[in-house]
C-alpha cells in the first residue's frame, strides 16, 4: 500500500496520510484494528516491546546509546505502535487519532542527537512538544543505534528492499554492484521507487554507474568521502551531507579526472523505508498488536 500511495508522489501521500490518518484506505485496517488490540490475547508494555526488540539485536544492551524513551513511560500498556523517522507534531496528531500510544522514532523528538532539553534553554517549541506528548499519553522510544546494529541493518535493508536491489546486497557492504545505469536513469530510478520530488547532483547525466555507494542518513563528511576514496564507487548516494565537507570534495575529484559522481537524497526520504520496513519485521514478534508506518516526510519544499 505504501509504495502504491508514493507513485503520485511522497508529498502528496503525507500530507493525505497524516491529515486523514483514520482513513482505511491509508492504515488498511483502521480503527478497528486498534480496537481489536483491546481485546488481544497479551498486553504488551512499552518495555516488553523494547525488550522483544532488543533480544534480537547482537549487540545489545549498548553502555552508551541515544536509543531511549523520550516521552510517557515504559510501564504504559501499547494501544498500538507507530514507525516513524521523526516524532513529528503531524505524527503525534495522526498516532492520536489511531489510538496508537507508542512512536518508534530513528531520529531526535527534540533537535539534537542526545535529546538533551537544555540544548537551546526556554526553547518554547520544545515546551508544546512535550505537553502535547504528554496530552495525549504518547510514549516516543528512539530506535537509531540498535536498528543500525541489527544483522542486516534495518535501515540500509529497507531501502535496498524498497529500491529492487536485494538480488545484488551483501549485508555488511556499503557498495552495491547493479546491472548498468546512466546517472540520470539512476535518479529517476531513486525518484519513482522512493517518491521523491527532487534530489541533487553533481556528476555527468550519462555517466553509467553500477558500483553503487549507498550511506543513506548523515553518515557525515568523514565517512562519505573516506568511502569514495577508498571504493571509488561510480556514484556515492547519500541522505544529507555538509556542502562544504563531501560536496566540494566530489566537486573537486570530478575535476581531478575521477569518476565518483554524487546523488543526495534528503535524509529522512533516505531512511525512511528503514523505519518501514520495521513494521514487517517486528509485527510477528507482538502477536496482537496493530503496528503502522507513517513517514514523516521531507520537511522542505521547492519553490
Amino acid at each position: 500500500m505504501y509504495h502504491q500511495q508514493f507513485k503520485k508522489g511522497r508529498r502528496e501521500f503525507i500530507s493525505t496520510s497524516l491529515k486523514a490518518a483514520g482513513a482505511a484506505v491509508f492504515i488498511g485496517e483502521g480503527f478497528e484494528g486498534f480496537e481489536k488490540n483491546r481485546h488481544a490475547e497479551k498486553a504488551f508494555t512499552v518495555q516488553e516491546v523494547i525488550d522483544i526488540i532488543l533480544k534480537e539485536i547482537p549487540v545489545a544492551p549498548l553502555p552508551q546509546t541515544v536509543d531511549t524513551i523520550k516521552s510517557g513511560s515504559a510501564g504504559n500498556k501499547v494501544s498500538g505502535i507507530i514507525t516513524t523517522m521523526f516524532t513529528t507534531v503531524d505524527v503525534i496528531n495522526a498516532a492520536a487519532k489511531l489510538n496508537a500510544n507508542f512512536v518508534i522514532a530513528h531520529e531526535p523528538t527534540f533537535y539534537n542527537h542526545e535529546d538533551r532539553l537544555d540544548y537551546v534553554p526556554d526553547n518554547k517549541i520544545v515546551q508544546q512538544k512535550r505537553a502535547l506528548l504528554k496530552r495525549y499519553n504518547i510514549t516516543v522510544w528512539r530506535f537509531h543505534d540498535y536498528w543500525h546494529s541489527c544483522k542486516p541493518d534495518g535501515i540500509t535493508y529497507g531501502v535496498v528492499k524498497s529500491v529492487g536491489w536485494l538480488p545484488y546486497y551483501e549485508p555488511g557492504k556499503k557498495v552495491i554492484k547493479i546491472p548498468s545505469l546512466s546517472l540520470n536513469d539512476l535518479v529517476g530510478h531513486f525518484k519513482s521507487k522512493l517518491g521523491i520530488e527532487h534530489v541533487r547532483v553533481i556528476g555527468n547525466p550519462d555517466q553509467q554507474c553500477e558500483r553503487i555507494g549507498l550511506l543513506p542518513g548523515a553518515e557525515g563528511g568523514e565517512m562519505q568521502i573516506s568511502l569514495a576514496e577508498k571504493e571509488k564507487p561510480d556514484v556515492l548516494v547519500v541522505g544529507e551531507l555538509s556542502e562544504w565537507e563531501t560536496g566540494e570534495y566530489i566537486r573537486d575529484s570530478i575535476a581531478f579526472g575521477e569518476k565518483t559522481s554524487l546523488i543526495v537524497l534528503g535524509h529522512s526520504v533516505s531512511e525512511e523505508p528503514g523505519m518501514e520496513w520495521l513494521v514487517e519485521w517486528l509485527k510477528p514478534k507482538v502477536p496482537g498488536l496493530n503496528i503502522t508506518h507513517l513517514p514523516s516526510g521531507n520537511p522542505f519544499r521547492w519553490m
